[in-house]
């Protein structure tokens, strides 16, 4: 079992908060005989005769002391991740999680740009001090 990135928690009560809950922690993906894991799944009930919305979140810190490794390691696992859900789950839709200061930072920096631009790409950005969701891009279609 992977470790727990710094901002689990967080980013747990803030789903909360917004009227998700908690159905896998961690999201066990199998790709063949292997195994792979994404931090969180995540539902919402929608309406009775539209049933469910569900997500997959892979949080990340970004502390360490290159962000370009941290953006490089992120983006390899939020696109090997969305491949494998499209095969074994098309309905759910993955997120990466991260911090408004990562946002604000690293993700208004050309590197980040790039990867917002990818047309698969979905993020959540989270504030530590109230533990809410501040922004769904794309915003989330309940």
């Amino acid at each position: 079992m992977p470790a727990k990135d710094i901002y689990h928690d967080v980013v747990c009560t803030a789903l909360v908060k917004d009227g998700w809950t908690i159905t896998d922690d961690p999201l066990i993906l199998k790709i063949g005989k292997r195994s792979t894991f994404v931090d969180l799944g995540a539902e919402k009930l929608v309406a009775a005769e539209r049933g469910s919305t569900k997500i997959a979140v892979e949080i990340k810190s970004f502390l360490s002391p290159s962000p370009i490794h941290d953006l490089e390691q992120a983006w390899g696992q939020f696109f090997l991740y969305a491949r494998v859900l499209q095969r074994t789950e098309p309905t759910r839709l993955l997120y990466l999680a991260v911090s408004t200061d990562t946002f604000n930072t690293l993700f208004q920096e050309e590197a980040g740009q790039l990867l917002l631009a990818e047309p698969d790409f979905c993020i959540l950005v989270f504030d530590l001090n109230s533990e809410a969701i501040i922004q769904w891009k794309p915003p989330i279609q309940l």
